[in-house]
């Protein structure tokens, strides 16, 4: 018999996956994210025909701890079980007659792009899937727990049929603008982000640490300056994440704490995140400025360039509007 993309949807989800959806490969390639520096399947093997996308949520109570270790830790043992999902997964192409491998969910590709930007991108390959949307801050948001939620992508030269893109705009946007309010960094763009301002936060002993730790140490006025450096916070900060990650890779929680998309915000954190300590005037300011943009129909420069194809061109309806709809 055929291998049907209902069986291989049937499996990832016996494997573990919370949400699985396929897209075409060949509709990626015609539509990158960024045409500058496609993030293409045909880049990793022009054979490639279907690309199998799945997410997995983060326990949403980890969102109400007051420590970030507990976050980190806890999206590594998301990243481990995904891992697992699609290397499973891609073993059970293998025996049904299909080769299939898992695409490296966090590398870096230097040369295309500064900041985590690797061959593909799972959350655009996720919303070609129908899992999702892209957020205000760029994060993918599903359904089923917004932005609370890891994704990685099995390539396959098997023929699977597609799941049809999301049209319908997920993220409430610029009328809610609570992850706007509640970045530390102030990193959220209108529809855009600045990820070295979000890296500050997100990875506090990160890429960037290392080469200011490093430089400091070189330029230290004599030898009797360095072992303080080498005894400082940002020292320690490096070698615990190296040894646990915690710190060097990991999310910053705010955007993904507050946001109210998801049934997992409503069920677990919608009286814990109610208040943002971090929202200030300017703050909602530039939320009122971001809607009034918006209402008049004016440029954006995150949905331009084709961009709105993965934020949703439909925009945003309202749950109870949509139900009166229907």
């Amino acid at each position: 018999m055929a291998l049907t993309a209902e069986a291989v949807k049937a499996k990832a989800r016996a494997l573990g996956a919370d949400g699985v959806g396929i897209a075409s490969a060949a509709v990626l390639n015609a539509h990158p994210p960024d045409p500058k520096h496609p993030q293409t399947p045909e880049r990793i093997l022009p054979e490639i025909r279907s690309c199998v996308a799945f997410f997995k949520r983060i326990p949403a109570g980890v969102f109400r701890a007051r420590d970030n270790a507990c976050i980190h830790h806890v999206d590594q043992l998301v990243l481990r079980e995904m891992d697992k999902i699609g290397y499973r997964l891609a073993r059970y192409l293998e025996a049904e007659g299909h080769w299939a491998f898992q695409t490296a969910a966090q590398e870096t590709v230097w040369e295309m792009k500064n900041a985590s930007y690797g061959f593909l991108s799972t959350r655009h390959v996720a919303i070609e899937a129908g899992l999702g949307t892209l957020g205000l801050e760029l994060n993918l948001l599903t359904k089923e727990c917004g932005p609370r939620c890891y994704t990685t992508v099995v390539l396959t030269n098997a023929e699977l049929e597609p799941d049809g893109k999301m049209t319908e705009q997920i993220c409430i946007g610029e009328p809610c603008s609570r992850c706007l309010y509640s970045c530390p960094a102030d990193a959220v763009l209108h529809w855009g982000i600045d990820k070295r301002a979000c890296a500050t936060y997100a990875q506090e002993f990160g890429f960037a640490t290392i080469l200011r730790l490093f430089r400091g140490f070189i330029a230290a006025p004599g030898p009797e300056a360095r072992p303080a450096l080498l005894r400082s916070v940002h020292a320690f900060g490096i070698w615990q994440g190296l040894l646990r990650v915690v710190g060097a890779f990991g999310d910053c929680p705010r955007c993904l704490a507050v946001c109210p998309v998801g049934d997992d915000y409503h069920r677990f954190l919608k009286e814990e995140q109610r208040e943002i300590p971090e929202k200030t005037d300017a703050k909602v300011a530039l939320g009122r400025q971001w809607r009034e943009i918006r209402k008049k129909g004016e440029p954006i420069p995150g949905m331009a360039e084709g961009r709105i194809r993965w934020i949703g061109e439909a925009g945003y309806v309202p749950p109870a509007r949509a139900g009166a709809e229907r």
